[in-house]
């Protein structure tokens, strides 16, 4: 159901906004809380790589790792899409898989993970970018065991020359 939720508020912002302006590749740093809804709480500290190449009209790629407070590691990549409302608001929902270590935080039930995410935020004249996120983390059913995670981060976006 989160799912559905996040898919369905993306499409509606998506029909009636409009791509944001090319600014460059990004580099972004994020810190948080992991697993807000359990017992399990974690800081979280992120680092990304969003490339500004379109794939299909605002879809973009990225890739990056997270780490928590208590040595839980998840190395991923997805795609995500830049939309801005108004003069420097934007939105950005995002969808990624990878490799989840629990360390000795919480266990996701398998090694594969799957993130969701809803970011907002203000991009500057400069084309850097402050943020904050929210999103779930989980194996999406491959095993039994899948407790997930929510969490809450704020980034910052640093317009980088590209690969």
């Amino acid at each position: 159901m989160k799912h559905t939720s996040l898919l369905l508020v993306a499409l509606i912002i998506l029909g009636f906004s409009t791509p944001a302006k090319a600014g460059g590749d990004l580099l972004s740093l994020g810190l948080g809380y992991y697993d807000i809804n359990d017992n399990e709480e974690a800081a979280d500290f992120r680092m990304e790589y969003r490339w500004d190449s379109p794939l299909l009209w605002v879809i973009e790629p990225w890739a990056g790792a997270e780490v928590t407070s208590d040595g839980a590691i998840y190395g991923l990549g997805g795609l995500l899409a830049d939309i801005k409302i108004g003069s420097g608001f934007l939105v950005t929902p995002s969808f990624g898989a990878g490799l989840y270590y629990k360390g000795n935080g919480k266990d996701l039930g398998h090694i594969i993970a799957f993130r969701s995410q809803l970011e907002m935020g203000w991009e500057f004249e400069n084309s850097s970018r402050i943020g904050i996120a929210g999103g779930h983390i989980s194996n999406a059913g491959l095993d039994n065991k899948n407790p997930g995670a929510e969490y809450l981060n704020l980034y910052y976006h640093i317009p980088v020359g590209g690969f």
